[in-house]
Protein backbone atom coordinates (compact mmCIF):
# COMPACT_ATOMS: atom_id res chain seq x y z
CA UNK A 1 0.00 0.00 0.00
CA UNK A 2 1.08 4.08 -0.26
CA UNK A 3 1.61 6.13 2.28
CA UNK A 4 -1.36 7.61 1.11
CA UNK A 5 -4.09 4.58 1.63
CA UNK A 6 -2.28 4.85 5.20
CA UNK A 7 -3.07 8.04 6.03
CA UNK A 8 0.98 8.98 6.71
CA UNK A 9 2.10 12.23 5.43
CA UNK A 10 5.08 14.01 5.11
CA UNK A 11 5.05 16.94 8.26
CA UNK A 12 6.73 20.18 8.12
CA UNK A 13 10.49 20.43 9.36
CA UNK A 14 9.24 22.54 12.80
CA UNK A 15 7.65 19.79 13.46
CA UNK A 16 9.08 18.03 16.85
CA UNK A 17 12.30 16.16 15.92
CA UNK A 18 13.69 12.61 17.83
CA UNK A 19 16.55 13.38 16.30
CA UNK A 20 18.88 14.58 13.37
CA UNK A 21 20.50 12.20 10.84
CA UNK A 22 23.79 13.47 8.86
CA UNK A 23 26.71 11.89 6.92
CA UNK A 24 30.60 12.38 7.91
CA UNK A 25 32.13 13.04 4.48
CA UNK A 26 34.00 10.60 2.43
CA UNK A 27 37.84 12.35 1.32
CA UNK A 28 37.57 10.19 -1.86
CA UNK A 29 34.65 12.04 -2.86
CA UNK A 30 35.34 15.45 -2.27
CA UNK A 31 35.17 17.52 -5.35
CA UNK A 32 38.47 19.49 -3.13
CA UNK A 33 40.09 16.01 -1.27
CA UNK A 34 42.80 18.80 -0.33
CA UNK A 35 39.59 20.33 2.12
CA UNK A 36 39.22 17.15 3.86
CA UNK A 37 40.46 18.87 7.34
CA UNK A 38 38.89 21.53 6.90
CA UNK A 39 35.53 19.91 5.90
CA UNK A 40 35.38 17.81 8.75
CA UNK A 41 35.50 20.76 11.01
CA UNK A 42 32.83 22.23 9.58
CA UNK A 43 30.73 19.15 10.32
CA UNK A 44 32.21 19.03 13.53
CA UNK A 45 30.63 22.51 14.19
CA UNK A 46 27.67 21.90 12.78
CA UNK A 47 26.79 18.46 14.73
CA UNK A 48 27.67 20.32 17.99
CA UNK A 49 25.39 23.41 17.01
CA UNK A 50 22.70 20.51 16.14
CA UNK A 51 23.11 18.55 19.17
CA UNK A 52 22.56 21.63 21.70
CA UNK A 53 18.60 21.21 20.56
CA UNK A 54 18.35 17.44 19.50
CA UNK A 55 20.52 14.45 19.50
CA UNK A 56 22.39 13.83 15.98
CA UNK A 57 23.49 10.45 14.88
CA UNK A 58 25.87 10.40 12.38
CA UNK A 59 26.35 7.54 9.32
CA UNK A 60 29.97 7.08 9.58
CA UNK A 61 31.93 4.25 7.21
CA UNK A 62 32.59 1.19 9.04
CA UNK A 63 36.49 2.23 9.04
CA UNK A 64 35.92 5.54 10.43
CA UNK A 65 33.90 4.69 13.17
CA UNK A 66 35.81 5.16 16.10
CA UNK A 67 37.73 8.06 14.98
CA UNK A 68 34.50 10.26 14.30
CA UNK A 69 33.00 9.01 17.70
CA UNK A 70 36.00 9.76 19.34
CA UNK A 71 35.48 13.52 18.39
CA UNK A 72 32.35 13.50 20.50
CA UNK A 73 33.13 11.74 23.58
CA UNK A 74 32.16 14.35 25.51
CA UNK A 75 28.43 14.05 24.11
CA UNK A 76 26.09 12.11 25.09
CA UNK A 77 23.42 12.71 22.58
CA UNK A 78 25.84 12.28 19.86
CA UNK A 79 26.28 8.97 18.24
CA UNK A 80 27.47 7.04 15.03
CA UNK A 81 25.82 4.83 13.21
CA UNK A 82 28.11 2.17 10.84
CA UNK A 83 26.83 2.09 7.47
CA UNK A 84 28.92 2.35 3.75
CA UNK A 85 28.04 5.35 1.74
CA UNK A 86 29.84 7.15 -0.96
CA UNK A 87 28.77 11.09 -0.29
CA UNK A 88 27.92 12.88 2.87
CA UNK A 89 24.56 14.81 1.55
CA UNK A 90 21.90 13.08 3.81
CA UNK A 91 19.34 15.30 2.93
CA UNK A 92 19.47 14.03 -0.73
CA UNK A 93 20.12 10.39 -0.60
CA UNK A 94 18.27 9.81 3.15
CA UNK A 95 14.53 8.79 4.35
CA UNK A 96 11.92 11.15 4.33
CA UNK A 97 10.23 10.16 7.25
CA UNK A 98 6.55 10.57 7.25
CA UNK A 99 3.79 10.48 10.32
CA UNK A 100 0.48 9.49 10.98
CA UNK A 101 -2.51 10.92 12.95
CA UNK A 102 -1.86 7.78 15.66
CA UNK A 103 1.76 8.76 15.96
CA UNK A 104 3.47 6.11 14.01
CA UNK A 105 6.22 7.12 12.07
CA UNK A 106 7.12 5.27 8.51
CA UNK A 107 9.25 6.76 5.54
CA UNK A 108 9.53 7.20 1.81
CA UNK A 109 12.76 5.75 0.19
CA UNK A 110 13.28 7.39 -2.74
CA UNK A 111 15.86 6.23 -5.84
CA UNK A 112 19.22 8.37 -5.91
CA UNK A 113 21.42 8.71 -8.79
CA UNK A 114 23.82 11.29 -7.60
CA UNK A 115 21.84 14.64 -9.02
CA UNK A 116 21.42 13.05 -12.40
CA UNK A 117 24.48 10.90 -12.50
CA UNK A 118 27.09 14.06 -11.52
CA UNK A 119 29.36 12.03 -8.87
CA UNK A 120 29.93 8.07 -8.95
CA UNK A 121 29.45 5.89 -7.43
CA UNK A 122 26.49 6.14 -5.83
CA UNK A 123 25.05 2.52 -5.02
CA UNK A 124 26.27 2.68 -1.84
CA UNK A 125 24.65 6.08 -1.49
CA UNK A 126 21.51 4.41 -2.44
CA UNK A 127 20.95 1.86 0.34
CA UNK A 128 21.86 4.59 3.09
CA UNK A 129 17.66 5.32 3.60
CA UNK A 130 16.71 1.29 3.69
CA UNK A 131 19.56 0.95 6.35
CA UNK A 132 19.07 3.36 8.28
CA UNK A 133 15.22 2.53 8.21
CA UNK A 134 15.95 -1.38 8.82
CA UNK A 135 18.74 -0.32 11.96
CA UNK A 136 16.25 1.77 13.78
CA UNK A 137 12.75 -0.56 12.40
CA UNK A 138 11.38 1.89 10.82
CA UNK A 139 8.04 1.23 7.85
CA UNK A 140 9.43 1.79 5.04
CA UNK A 141 7.69 2.92 1.60
CA UNK A 142 9.84 2.15 -1.73
CA UNK A 143 8.99 4.59 -4.38
CA UNK A 144 9.99 4.52 -7.76
CA UNK A 145 10.89 8.40 -8.76
CA UNK A 146 14.63 9.44 -8.52
CA UNK A 147 14.36 12.38 -6.10
CA UNK A 148 16.49 14.15 -3.88
CA UNK A 149 15.21 15.93 -0.56
CA UNK A 150 16.66 18.81 -0.69
CA UNK A 151 14.38 19.16 -4.06
CA UNK A 152 10.93 19.59 -1.56
CA UNK A 153 9.45 21.80 1.26
CA UNK A 154 6.37 21.15 2.68
CA UNK A 155 3.76 22.88 5.06
CA UNK A 156 2.52 19.87 7.05
CA UNK A 157 -1.00 20.90 5.77
CA UNK A 158 -1.19 19.06 2.49
CA UNK A 159 1.58 21.54 0.38
CA UNK A 160 4.74 21.09 -1.03
CA UNK A 161 6.94 23.49 -3.39
CA UNK A 162 9.62 21.95 -5.63
CA UNK A 163 11.04 23.70 -8.87
CA UNK A 164 10.60 22.53 -12.69
CA UNK A 165 14.24 22.62 -13.30
CA UNK A 166 14.96 19.45 -10.54
CA UNK A 167 12.28 17.30 -10.72
CA UNK A 168 11.37 18.18 -14.45
CA UNK A 169 14.64 17.50 -15.35
CA UNK A 170 15.44 14.24 -17.57
CA UNK A 171 18.44 13.19 -15.81
CA UNK A 172 16.14 12.07 -12.99
CA UNK A 173 12.94 10.61 -14.66
CA UNK A 174 12.89 11.39 -18.15
CA UNK A 175 10.20 8.31 -19.08
CA UNK A 176 7.63 10.14 -16.49
CA UNK A 177 5.39 12.96 -17.15
CA UNK A 178 5.14 16.27 -14.99
CA UNK A 179 1.36 15.02 -13.60
CA UNK A 180 2.66 11.52 -13.25
CA UNK A 181 5.56 12.91 -11.25
CA UNK A 182 2.87 15.09 -9.37
CA UNK A 183 1.15 11.64 -8.51
CA UNK A 184 3.86 10.20 -7.31
CA UNK A 185 4.64 12.98 -4.89
CA UNK A 186 0.70 13.15 -3.88
CA UNK A 187 1.04 9.05 -3.24
CA UNK A 188 4.32 8.83 -0.90
CA UNK A 189 4.30 12.84 0.38
CA UNK A 190 0.31 12.34 1.23
CA UNK A 191 -0.09 16.18 -0.52
CA UNK A 192 -2.73 17.60 -2.50
CA UNK A 193 -1.23 20.78 -4.32
CA UNK A 194 2.18 20.86 -5.59
CA UNK A 195 3.74 24.38 -6.01
CA UNK A 196 6.04 24.35 -9.23
CA UNK A 197 8.54 27.59 -9.08
CA UNK A 198 10.84 27.90 -12.46
CA UNK A 199 14.02 27.35 -11.52
CA UNK A 200 17.03 27.15 -8.24
CA UNK A 201 19.72 29.84 -7.88
CA UNK A 202 22.80 30.25 -10.07
CA UNK A 203 25.85 28.19 -9.69
CA UNK A 204 23.38 25.30 -8.04
CA UNK A 205 24.68 22.36 -9.56
CA UNK A 206 21.74 20.25 -8.10
CA UNK A 207 19.72 21.20 -11.66
CA UNK A 208 17.77 23.79 -8.76
CA UNK A 209 17.49 22.28 -5.19
CA UNK A 210 14.01 24.31 -3.84
CA UNK A 211 16.08 24.68 -0.20
CA UNK A 212 18.18 27.31 -1.65
CA UNK A 213 15.61 29.28 -3.00
CA UNK A 214 12.58 29.11 -0.74
CA UNK A 215 10.72 27.02 2.15
CA UNK A 216 7.55 27.46 4.25
CA UNK A 217 8.32 28.40 7.74
CA UNK A 218 4.20 28.43 8.66
CA UNK A 219 1.21 27.41 6.91
CA UNK A 220 0.76 30.12 4.06
CA UNK A 221 4.24 31.66 4.98
CA UNK A 222 7.20 30.96 2.28
CA UNK A 223 10.65 32.87 3.09
CA UNK A 224 12.37 33.33 -0.05
CA UNK A 225 15.74 34.47 -1.11
CA UNK A 226 15.81 37.66 -2.96
CA UNK A 227 18.26 39.73 -5.63
CA UNK A 228 17.38 43.10 -6.40
CA UNK A 229 20.72 43.46 -8.94
CA UNK A 230 19.07 43.44 -12.25
CA UNK A 231 22.41 42.49 -13.70
CA UNK A 232 22.68 39.44 -11.24
CA UNK A 233 21.68 36.05 -12.94
CA UNK A 234 19.56 35.66 -9.38
CA UNK A 235 17.36 38.64 -10.44
CA UNK A 236 15.24 37.15 -12.99
CA UNK A 237 15.82 33.91 -11.20
CA UNK A 238 13.90 35.01 -7.97
CA UNK A 239 11.33 37.69 -9.82
CA UNK A 240 10.01 34.84 -11.91
CA UNK A 241 9.45 32.80 -8.68
CA UNK A 242 7.88 35.20 -7.06
CA UNK A 243 5.15 36.32 -9.75
CA UNK A 244 4.52 32.46 -8.97
CA UNK A 245 4.33 32.04 -5.65
CA UNK A 246 2.12 35.34 -5.52
CA UNK A 247 -0.07 33.90 -8.27
CA UNK A 248 -0.40 30.70 -5.91
CA UNK A 249 -2.64 29.44 -3.06
CA UNK A 250 -2.01 26.42 -0.60
CA UNK A 251 -3.62 23.22 -0.37
CA UNK A 252 -6.26 24.83 1.54
CA UNK A 253 -6.56 27.35 -0.47
CA UNK A 254 -4.90 30.83 0.83
CA UNK A 255 -2.59 33.05 -0.37
CA UNK A 256 0.52 32.52 -0.02
CA UNK A 257 2.56 35.19 2.18
CA UNK A 258 5.99 35.63 0.87
CA UNK A 259 8.75 36.92 3.47
CA UNK A 260 11.76 37.89 2.06
CA UNK A 261 15.47 37.65 2.91
CA UNK A 262 17.83 39.58 0.75
CA UNK A 263 20.62 37.40 -0.89
CA UNK A 264 24.21 37.40 0.14
CA UNK A 265 26.82 39.27 -2.59
CA UNK A 266 28.22 37.16 -4.96
CA UNK A 267 31.33 35.09 -4.43
CA UNK A 268 33.35 32.93 -6.35
CA UNK A 269 35.73 29.76 -6.42
CA UNK A 270 38.13 29.35 -9.12
CA UNK A 271 35.33 29.97 -12.11
CA UNK A 272 32.32 28.93 -10.33
CA UNK A 273 29.70 31.09 -8.35
CA UNK A 274 28.83 29.34 -4.56
CA UNK A 275 25.40 29.00 -4.07
CA UNK A 276 25.18 30.68 -0.97
CA UNK A 277 21.86 30.34 0.90
CA UNK A 278 20.12 31.27 3.89
CA UNK A 279 17.36 29.40 2.61
CA UNK A 280 19.15 26.36 3.62
CA UNK A 281 19.01 26.65 7.20
CA UNK A 282 17.24 23.89 9.09
CA UNK A 283 14.72 23.62 11.83
CA UNK A 284 15.82 22.18 15.38
CA UNK A 285 13.74 21.53 18.44
CA UNK A 286 13.47 25.39 19.48
CA UNK A 287 15.65 26.53 17.44
CA UNK A 288 17.23 27.06 13.59
CA UNK A 289 20.60 25.92 12.13
CA UNK A 290 21.64 29.05 10.37
CA UNK A 291 24.36 29.75 7.85
CA UNK A 292 26.28 32.76 7.77
CA UNK A 293 29.21 33.71 5.14
CA UNK A 294 31.11 36.70 6.73
CA UNK A 295 33.87 39.02 4.80
CA UNK A 296 31.90 40.73 1.78
CA UNK A 297 28.06 39.47 3.20
CA UNK A 298 28.59 40.33 7.26
CA UNK A 299 25.67 43.19 6.94
CA UNK A 300 23.75 40.45 4.66
CA UNK A 301 24.12 38.02 7.45
CA UNK A 302 23.00 40.04 10.17
CA UNK A 303 19.95 40.83 8.17
CA UNK A 304 19.21 36.91 7.72
CA UNK A 305 18.99 36.62 11.57
CA UNK A 306 16.92 39.65 11.92
CA UNK A 307 14.50 37.99 9.69
CA UNK A 308 14.73 34.71 11.16
CA UNK A 309 14.45 36.35 14.80
CA UNK A 310 12.07 38.04 14.07
CA UNK A 311 10.11 35.99 12.49
CA UNK A 312 10.94 33.23 14.94
CA UNK A 313 10.78 35.35 18.55
CA UNK A 314 11.00 31.93 20.57
CA UNK A 315 13.60 29.97 18.90
CA UNK A 316 16.71 30.66 19.23
CA UNK A 317 18.84 31.36 15.73
CA UNK A 318 22.08 29.66 16.14
CA UNK A 319 24.58 30.87 13.25
CA UNK A 320 27.62 28.72 12.26
CA UNK A 321 30.20 29.12 9.10
CA UNK A 322 28.26 28.50 6.25
CA UNK A 323 31.80 28.71 4.13
CA UNK A 324 33.26 25.90 5.94
CA UNK A 325 31.60 22.88 3.24
CA UNK A 326 29.99 25.21 0.74
CA UNK A 327 32.40 24.67 -1.93
CA UNK A 328 32.12 21.05 -2.10
CA UNK A 329 28.20 22.28 -2.95
CA UNK A 330 25.71 22.41 -0.21
CA UNK A 331 25.31 23.76 3.19
CA UNK A 332 23.35 22.88 6.70
CA UNK A 333 20.18 21.84 5.39
CA UNK A 334 21.59 19.67 2.64
CA UNK A 335 23.60 18.12 5.26
CA UNK A 336 20.68 16.88 7.40
CA UNK A 337 17.41 14.94 7.27
CA UNK A 338 15.24 15.27 10.13
CA UNK A 339 13.14 12.50 11.94
CA UNK A 340 9.69 12.98 13.29
CA UNK A 341 9.18 12.53 16.90
CA UNK A 342 6.40 9.98 16.57
CA UNK A 343 5.14 7.86 19.50
CA UNK A 344 6.44 3.99 19.12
Amino acid sequence: MLPIELNYRMPAEWDKHERTFISWPVKDSMVFPDDYEAVSKGYAELIHAISEFEPVTIVVNPDEADAVQALFEDKNNIDTLAIEHNDAWLRDNGPTFLINDDKKVAAVNWQFNAWGGKYSPWDLDNEVAPKILEKFQIEKFDAPLVMEGGSIHVDGEGTVITTEECLLNTNRNSQLSKEEIEEQLKAYLNVKKVIWLKSGLSGDETDGHVDNVACFVAPGKIMMQVCNDPADENYTITQENIAILESETDALGRKLEIIPIEQPPIVMHEDSRLTLSYINFYFVNDGIILPVFGGTAEEADKNAEKVLQDFFPDRKIRTINGMAIIREGGNVHCTTQQMVLGNQ
